[in-house]
C-alpha cells in the first residue's frame, strides 16, 4: 500500500463516498466491495425499514472511512468479522421475506401426501377395465310445497332405493335405504339438480360413501346439499337423489388417460422436433455473424457481430413461456405456437454456443487455407466447417432434450404438448391422471437425456 498519500483525503473519500478511499489507495476490489455492502444494506433500508439495518449501514459507512484512514497510514482493519455480520444480516432479512417456516413442512405432510401417493402411483389411472354399474334413484323436492311428489316407482327385480321423505329443506336430514344391490360392495351417493347437473354428495368434507350388507342392502344418512343458486332455494324444485353401485369387469386395458398422455407426449416430442430443426437452420448461417474472429476484419463486420450478439443475447433472456404467451395471442392455441416459442429461444440459444465453438477452432487450418489464397468464403467452408460440424451436432441433440422438457412448460400456457393436460388436471385435482402425465414426461426425458450423452461422447 502506498503509504504516501494522505490518510486524511482517504477517510474524507470514504467518508463521502463509500470505497472511494480504497480506491484513492489503489486498492480498488476493497473499494468495490465496500460500496456494494453500502448499496445492499441501503436497499434492505428502503425496502424493509428496520432500523437495525440503519445502525448496521452508518457502523458500515464509518468502518469504510476508518479503514481508508488506517490503510494509508500503513496499517490494516480486521473486516471479516464486520462482513460476516452484514451477511447475517441480509441472510435474516432473506429469510424473513421469504416467509421460510420449516415447521410448515413438518405439519403439511398430511396435506402433501395424498398428491404425492397419486402421482408416484398413477397405475389405477394408467389402466383400466370394463365397469358394471348399478343405480337406482328416486326423487326429491326442495324445499317442500303444499303437494309434495310421490316416490318413484322401483323397477321389479333391479337395485332399489327409498328415502325417509320424498320434500325437505336444505340442510335437513333424511335416510336413505337401498336393496338389491351387489353384496358387500361399496357405493356412492351423487345428486341431480333441477337443470340436470350431477356431483358427488359431500359431508362433512368427505365424498358420501357406503357398503353393502351380505344381503346387498345399506341405510344411510345424509342431508340435502345446496344444490341450486340462491334466488332458487325458496321456490320448491324437483331434485333427484341417485345410488352408485360399480365394479370392474373383464381384462386390463389402457385407459383413456393413457392414451391421451401417450398421444400428449408425441405431439411433445416432435413439438420440439420442429422447434429446433428451425433454430438449427436459422442459427448455424447467424452463428458467423455472431463469431469475433470471423467479422473482426473491418468495422463494418465488427458492428454486425455487436448488433448480432446484441439481438441474440435479448432474444434469448427472454423465457420461453413468455415466447410462448405472445405466440399463442399471435396464432392461437396449439402446438404450433409452443413450436414458434421454443424455435426462437433455440436460435438465440443455439446462435451463442455456435458462435462460442467457431471462436474456440484451431485457427492452423485457417492460416494454411489462407496462404494457398483463398477467399474469405473458401476458408470457412475447407477450414472452418469441418471443425464445427461434431460440437454442432452435440448441441444440437442436447437442444432437442432441453426443448422436449421446456415444452412440458410451455404448454401451460396454451402452447400445446403434455403441458395443457398436465396443468387441467391438477387444476381438476386429478391426480392420478397428473401423475400418469408426470411419469411419461420423466421417461422420455431420461431416454433423450441418456441418448443425447452418449452422441456427444461420440461426437464431442
Amino acid at each position: 500500500m502506498n503509504r504516501k498519500k494522505n490518510p486524511l483525503l482517504a477517510g474524507l473519500l470514504s467518508l463521502f463516498v463509500p470505497g472511494l478511499g480504497q480506491a484513492y489507495l489503489g486498492d480498488r476490489r476493497l473499494g468495490t466491495t465496500f460500496l456494494t455492502a453500502v448499496v445492499v444494506i441501503g436497499g434492505l433500508l428502503v425496502w424493509k425499514n428496520a432500523r437495525l439495518l440503519l445502525f448496521v449501514l452508518l457502523a458500515f459507512w464509518l468502518l469504510g472511512a476508518w479503514d481508508a484512514y488506517r490503510r494509508a497510514q500503513g496499517g490494516k482493519t480486521r473486516l471479516a468479522i464486520p462482513f460476516l455480520l452484514a451477511a447475517f444480516l441480509v441472510y435474516a432479512v432473506a429469510w424473513q421475506t421469504t416467509e421460510i417456516a420449516p415447521m410448515k413442512l413438518v405439519k403439511g405432510v398430511g396435506d402433501i401426501k395424498p398428491l404425492v401417493t397419486d402421482i408416484l402411483w398413477p397405475i389405477p389411472a394408467a389402466f383400466t377395465r370394463s365397469e358394471v354399474v348399478e343405480t337406482a334413484r328416486d326423487v326429491m323436492q326442495v324445499p317442500c310445497s303444499d303437494t309434495p311428489p310421490s316416490a318413484e316407482p322401483q323397477p321389479e327385480g333391479k337395485p332399489q332405493i327409498h328415502v325417509s321423505s320424498n320434500c325437505a329443506a336444505i340442510g335437513e336430514r333424511i335416510t336413505l335405504t337401498g336393496t338389491g344391490f351387489r353384496p358387500n360392495w361399496p357405493g356412492e351417493v351423487w345428486w341431480e339438480n333441477p337443470i340436470g347437473q350431477q356431483f358427488f354428495v359431500r359431508q362433512g368434507g368427505q365424498y358420501l360413501r357406503f357398503r353393502t350388507d351380505a344381503q346387498g342392502s345399506f341405510q344411510i344418512e345424509t342431508q340435502i346439499p345446496l344444490a341450486v343458486p340462491e334466488d332458487m332455494r325458496n321456490r320448491p324444485q324437483i331434485h333427484h337423489i341417485e345410488v352408485r353401485v360399480h365394479w370392474p369387469e373383464g381384462p386390463w386395458r389402457a385407459s383413456q388417460t393413457l392414451e391421451l398422455t401417450i398421444a400428449k407426449i408425441l405431439e411433445t416430442i416432435f413439438l420440439a422436433l420442429m422447434a429446433t430443426t428451425f433454430g438449427i437452420i436459422v442459427a448455424f448461417p447467424i452463428s458467423f455473424l455472431a463469431a469475433r474472429n470471423l467479422m473482426s476484419f473491418s468495422p463494418v463486420s465488427l458492428s454486425i457481430y455487436y448488433t448480432t450478439r446484441a439481438i441474440l443475447n435479448i432474444t434469448r433472456s427472454i423465457e420461453p413461456l413468455i415466447w410462448a404467451i405472445i405466440f399463442v395471442v399471435w396464432v392461437g392455441l396449439g402446438p404450433f405456437a409452443g413450436t414458434m416459442a421454443l424455435a426462437v429461444h433455440t436460435i438465440a440459444a443455439l446462435g451463442k454456443v455456435f458462435s462460442e465453438s467457431i471462436e474456440g477452432i484451431d485457427t492452423g487450418p485457417i492460416e494454411a487455407i489462407t496462404a494457398t489464397g483463398a477467399n474469405r468464403l473458401q476458408t470457412i467452408i475447407y477450414a472452418v466447417v469441418p471443425q464445427i460440424i461434431p460440437p454442432y451436432i452435440a448441441w444440437s441433440v442436447y437442444r432437442w432434450d432441453i426443448n422436449v422438457r421446456m415444452s412440458t412448460i410451455i404448454g401451460m400456457v396454451g402452447g400445446g404438448g403434455i403441458g395443457f393436460l398436465l396443468i387441467q388436471w391438477i387444476r381438476l385435482l386429478r391426480y392420478e391422471d397428473a401423475g400418469v402425465a408426470v411419469w411419461a414426461i420423466a421417461i422420455v426425458v431420461s431416454i433423450l437425456d441418456y441418448s443425447s450423452s452418449k452422441i456427444r461422447e461420440r461426437l464431442v
